[in-house]
């Protein structure tokens, strides 16, 4: 068995990652915490956190609450506030080109410029998710009967990508090339961007809540099955008309939280018992990484190197493990 450093903190942890060398957990309770060497915590949002991501592009945590503040926590737990909106709170958060932020509140999406500009897009329903594509100053929507498309620095007017039903999270493929909604039905829809042909991923017993890009994009893995889900997206059409791979299939444990190795074909697949498992893509090969906890494993996340993975639980159990070891 790997070597597991545990942590036990007393609120959901929403966030697992690492910001360079230090692991990180941002609660729902409104902190972030730095565990190794010494616990510090950093009191980042009164009243709670509502959601934590990391930014590729700055290689920082950005997080917002029902305190209506969006901010930047870097590796050394210092925090800068960039946005405030009173009497609201915020409801996603996405990192994106030249130190720009997203945020979504209510019916409203918005970018803030790194000169502290913000601009306003506005909605008629609620925004559920934002995500910028890879590369250029493209802002995608996740909304009710599909997605929309700003160029965020111009005034050009919106591309939409329809599908009904609601859509409640959203991300491009790491080329570009795919838009992919998770729903709150127990499905997934994706797009090809270039002319807007869509794709169905069906089949789930329940809601997906976790996704995880393979590195060089080859494949989305994806929670919400008794094993994990990986839609392939390497060909032109991604996956349409492919079947998916199933990886890791436990019948008596779903599973919550996926995290695809940042070097190597492999995936860290969480389970509802609180088990964790290492799987490679190439043969289906396992290893535990964590016999099975009190509660879901919420969130897992990988280092720069692959070597270590913090993860956390809905119950607050958390830790880091190290799969040299």
């Amino acid at each position: 068995m790997p070597s597991i450093a545990p942590y036990d903190f007393e609120a959901f942890v929403e966030t697992a990652l690492f910001l360079g060398d230090e692991p990180v957990f941002a609660l729902v309770d409104g902190t972030v915490r730095f565990p190794a060497g010494g616990e510090r915590v950093v009191t980042a949002h009164e009243g709670g956190l509502t959601t934590a991501r990391y930014d590729p592009f700055a290689r920082r945590l950005l997080s917002g609450g029902e305190d209506g503040r969006v901010l930047a926590i870097k590796a050394d737990g210092s925090q800068s506030e960039l946005v405030r909106i009173e009497r609201k709170w915020i409801d996603a958060v996405a990192g994106g080109p030249n130190d720009s932020v997203g945020f979504a509140v209510g019916r409203a999406a918005s970018v803030r410029f790194a000169d502290g500009r913000v601009k306003d897009f506005l909605h008629t329903r609620s925004v559920e998710d934002i995500a910028f594509a890879p590369k250029g100053m493209r802002l995608a929507t996740a909304r009710y009967d599909g997605a929309s498309l700003y160029f965020a620095a111009t005034e050009s007017a919106p591309a939409t990508l329809e599908w009904k039903g609601a859509h409640i999270g959203i991300a491009f493929s790491p080329d570009g090339r795919f838009l992919v909604t998770r729903m709150q039905e127990n499905a997934l829809h994706g797009w090809r961007v270039e002319d807007g042909k869509h794709m169905k991923m069906t089949g789930y017993p329940a809601k997906v809540k976790s996704w995880s890009w393979s590195v060089k994009g080859k494949y989305l893995a994806t929670s919400g099955a008794p094993a994990a889900i990986l839609w392939p997206f390497s060909g032109k059409d991604g996956p349409m008309g492919k079947a998916p791979l199933e990886l890791g299939t436990r019948g008596d444990s779903m599973v919550t939280a996926v995290a695809c190795h940042p070097v190597e074909e492999m995936l860290a697949i969480g389970y509802q018992d609180g088990m964790i498992l290492a799987v490679r893509l190439s043969d289906s090969r396992e290893a535990v990484l964590r016999r099975a906890g009190l509660s879901p494993v919420r969130t897992m996340g990988w280092d720069g190197k692959g070597a270590r993975l913090a993860f956390g639980s809905e119950s607050g159990e958390a830790g880091v493990i190290d799969i040299a070891a």
